[in-house]
């Protein structure tokens, strides 16, 4: 049986594995640890084979942020994570799962012009919560040796039911307005259930490295709006010709690139010998809407 501890009680990936894992209960044993008190420091951790790391701040702020604000992203994003890595392997855990994200490739491309992400991409983050998943990822990365894996996942968009982010936003859009702008973007997302299958994955077969992992097919936020609304059973009419207007709005909010901009992987860096991509897109949403 594998042991293993998330550190992150409450937080909305740590908390989903959780559940996923029960489909299996002699297999895993899983416990979750509060980080924000600092009393995580006298948990022991050498009962455990794994170290599910998903604590840390996400990205909220589309404009300039606050000195303050930037020091809290290298503290919990940064300074935590390599301080649990360093306790877990003194406790002799054998493989420690860190949760970065595309953040550290940059932002979204403007509408309009591709980011198609591969292998030979260089890491370039463009503010301080992606600067600080980098900086973590080299502390822990210096921690790795026989005895202890260390596995960095860059994913994409996380989302699926009661996530947060981008895609509620779009869900809200869906279910009242009647017409969407079409445009033509390419992105990458992860369902969260493909994302469980992904981590477990990788407890399973003792993985080392950093992986990509992201749905089997592209989305579109026009067409993801759309399926959305059909989750629902109402029909929303996209409507071409305002690619314009959302270029003008770009210069003024970075929530239209956010959106509407193309942020992608190349689907050979996904590729895993075992398949983790068990919902489709569609099936994602309906399972996610309903």
């Amino acid at each position: 049986m594998k042991r293993i501890l998330i550190t992150g009680a409450g937080s909305y990936i740590g908390t989903s594995f959780e559940e996923y894992l029960k489909k299996w209960p002699d297999k895993y044993a899983v416990d979750t640890v509060d980080m924000i008190d600092g009393t995580w420091r006298d948990k022991d951790f050498s009962e455990y084979d794994v170290v599910y790391h998903v604590a840390g701040i996400a990205h909220s702020d589309s404009g300039k942020i606050s000195e303050e604000k930037a020091k809290l992203y290298y503290s919990v994003n940064t300074d935590l994570t390599v301080e649990t890595a360093k306790k877990a392997k003194e406790a002799g855990v054998k493989q420690f799962i860190f949760m970065s994200s595309a953040i550290v490739y940059g932002d979204s491309a403007p509408i309009g012009k591709m980011k198609m992400i591969t292998k030979d991409t260089p890491v370039k983050p463009a503010n301080c919560y992606g600067d600080s998943k980098v900086q973590a990822e080299n502390g822990i990365k210096k921690l790795e040796d026989d005895s202890f894996k260390v596995v960095i996942l860059r994913p994409p968009m996380i989302y699926g039911k009661d996530s947060k982010g981008n895609y509620p936003v779009m869900a809200k859009f869906a279910q009242k307005l009647p017409v969407f702008p079409y445009v033509k973007n390419c992105r990458s997302m992860l369902y969260i259930g493909n994302l469980m299958e992904f981590v477990r994955l990788m407890i399973e077969n003792e993985e080392t490295g950093t992986f990509w992992p992201q749905n089997p097919q592209y989305s579109n936020t026009s067409t993801l709006v759309k399926g959305i609304a059909k989750a629902h059973d109402k029909n929303i009419v996209l409507i071409k010709g305002f690619t314009w207007a959302l270029k003008i709005m770009s210069h003024f909010t970075g929530v239209v690139n956010k959106a509407f901009g193309n942020l992608a992987y190349d689907k050979n860096m996904s590729a895993y010998k075992e398949n983790y991509q068990i919902y489709s897109l569609r099936e994602s949403i309906v399972r996610t809407e309903k």
